[in-house]
């Protein structure tokens, strides 16, 4: 299924599988895709000013996507942020949505459901 906006979204994960995996369905649906192994590495990019979406893993070593979501709202008040992750905790679930998300997705996800979910930040963020 094609994206007819076809927007810039930035995945950051420290599973270099799930990465790759999430470029691929992306891109078939019409995206651009950034990908980084850390959250420092989108900030530190100069990529980051350019992205319409950011998908953020929750469970990552140094900068957790709780972490890499308050940094990059701080420069990007407007970026829709996605969060995913491994872990099933409910206190997790119950911190992203309050800190003003798109969505929130447990691994594995449907993958159709996650394009849903991007193609409706898109539209909010346009």
């Amino acid at each position: 299924m094609s994206n007819l906006w076809g927007g810039t979204v930035a995945v950051v994960d420290d599973d270099a599988r799930v990465l790759e995996s999430l470029e691929d369905l992306l891109e078939s649906a019409g995206h651009t895709v950034f990908a980084f192994g850390s959250g420092q590495e989108l900030l530190d990019n100069h990529a980051f000013g350019a992205i319409d979406c950011l998908i953020a893993d929750i469970g990552m070593p140094q900068l957790d996507g709780f972490e890499l979501h308050r940094l990059a709202r701080a420069r990007r008040p407007e970026l829709p942020v996605i969060f995913i992750t491994g872990r099933h905790e409910y206190a997790d679930r119950q911190r992203a949505m309050a800190a003003g998300n798109q969505g929130f997705f447990c691994k594995p996800f449907d993958g159709q459901a996650l394009l849903t979910a991007v193609g409706r930040a898109l539209s909010r963020s346009s």
